[in-house]
């Protein structure tokens, strides 16, 4: 009996003790938009020297290649949408990421997802299958940083074993400083199978 009062005694002091601590803060520093948004009208967010030419991403790889003058300078492991490996986005909601070439229209301070760069799709072709199968083709699919509770990066090794988005790609929020730096509207690109 005295055995038995002991264990539950030593599991409630660790119950207790666990409840007691602090939850873990993973925002310390919290992302100012306005800042970004600044950046963005001044014209000061792009670094020349950094400038790159082109974006690849194979989906099958989860990995994006950055490119400047025909030599990769980057390789980032990325997230894509829910259903992002199977085939090409037909329509809003169905979690695909789509395929083609495209180029980056805009960079948008996005204080759920940090920063995110907004891609050319769909186009013509897109919206002519979609319609063909009496289907919306959705939008606003972007480039993208890591959720507000990721902001630090402890989380990287999770989000990018998962795929998790709507139809983006994400990418961790130190690669989307890098293409802040480095892209301007009109970058291209593709993305494959």
């Amino acid at each position: 009996m005295k055995f038995k009062f002991v264990i539950l005694i030593s599991i409630l002091a660790i119950l207790i003790a666990g409840c007691a601590r602090k939850p873990i803060a993973y925002d310390k520093t919290p992302y100012d938009t306005k800042e970004c948004s600044k950046q963005l009208i001044k014209g000061t967010d792009v670094i020349p020297a950094l400038r790159i030419d082109k974006i690849v991403v194979y989906k099958s790889k989860k990995v994006m290649y950055l490119y400047k003058q025909g030599k990769v300078i980057q390789e980032y492991k990325i997230s894509l949408g829910k259903n992002g490996l199977k085939g090409h986005k037909l329509s809003q909601g169905d979690y695909k990421t789509p395929e083609g070439e495209y180029c980056i229209l805009s960079k948008k301070c996005d204080p759920r997802l940090y920063r995110s760069m907004l891609i050319s799709y769909p186009d013509a072709q897109d919206i002519a299958r979609s319609k063909s199968k009496g289907l919306n083709p959705g939008g606003l699919v972007t480039i993208h940083g890591q959720p507000k509770w990721n902001s630090d990066g402890r989380g990287d090794a999770y989000t990018l074993q998962h795929d998790w988005t709507e139809g983006c790609i994400a990418v961790p929020n130190k690669a989307i400083d890098f293409l802040w730096s480095a892209v301007t509207p009109g970058v291209k690109v593709e993305i494959h199978a």
